[in-house]
């Protein structure tokens, strides 16, 4: 009887102390000041920022350049025992801005909005800013350029990933082929993020294009709201276990390599 009284008194300040090492919530929407004080920067000292736009993705949401980000970001937010940023829902969207739903920030607005964003978040104590970018083309260069004057400015360590374009090895290991901007891979990991934000039934092989070779040609806007990595490659399959498979693949190797990148930092001493 002691015994188990000892293990069950073992067991409760196990639980404490490990409730005491963790935030309530890893968003910094929710979190209370006076526990982000606790916590940032003595115990917590790396952030997530999703960064995303608004624009067509064939049969899924216009907001999935936002919604994939910031479902990784939820996913991997003990492993790194980081926060999670708010998610900056509006980006450089380019050419499909003409689209129904679709916003286009200018780069000289985006980018100062950018800048004080980070610079924000060093103020608040993070030491390592993590960009989990969910839209590329002009957005993509603003966001490597404004984080590392900032990195140089303040002293703090920051990182820019593009998720598809660095886990497309793992869109391959999947599905065996490319994908494509709102093709297969993007449209799989929505799907396992909320099924029901894909409408498969509003699906139709002629809502995509596939990406002109350099120098072929150029269209504004975009004919398609699925543009393929190659031709002939990248159509939505909507396979629900390859889709799981692949949120799990991806978030795996994203999340690899931030821990990566952050222990040659300290290794480095920067």
């Amino acid at each position: 009887m002691k015994k188990l009284l000892f293990s069950f008194f073992l067991a409760l300040i196990t639980h404490v102390i490990l409730a005491q090492q963790s935030p309530t919530t890893r968003e910094m929407n929710r979190i209370n000041w006076m526990e982000f004080a606790d916590f940032v920067p003595e115990k917590i000292t790396t952030v997530l920022l999703p960064t995303g736009t608004l624009e067509p993705h064939g049969v899924i949401n216009n907001g999935a350049d936002n919604s994939a980000p910031e479902a990784m970001a939820r996913d991997m937010a003990n492993d790194l025992n980081a926060l999670i940023a708010p998610t900056l829902n509006y980006g450089i969207t380019g050419s499909m801005a003409a689209f129904p739903g679709a916003f286009q920030i200018t780069e000289e607005a985006y980018r100062p909005f950018i800048r004080d964003i980070l610079r924000g978040l060093a103020k608040n104590g993070f030491k390592n800013i993590i960009i989990l970018n969910g839209h590329g083309g002009g957005q993509t260069k603003v966001l490597q350029e404004v984080a590392a004057e900032v990195a140089n400015e303040l002293g703090v360590r920051t990182l820019v990933l593009n998720w598809w374009s660095f886990a497309s090895d793992v869109t391959f290991e999947v599905f065996d082929e490319d994908g494509g901007h709102a093709g297969l891979n993007e449209t799989a990991y929505i799907q396992a993020i909320d099924p029901t934000l894909v409408h498969k039934e509003k699906y139709s092989a002629e809502m995509t294009t596939a990406y002109p070779a350099a120098g072929t040609w150029s269209a504004s806007p975009f004919p398609s709201s699925i543009g393929l990595y190659k031709a002939g490659q990248g159509y939505p399959n909507f396979d629900q276990e390859q889709a799981d498979e692949y949120f799990k693949k991806v978030n795996a190797k994203v999340s690899a390599f931030i821990q990566e990148i952050i222990k040659k930092w300290d290794l480095a001493g920067l």
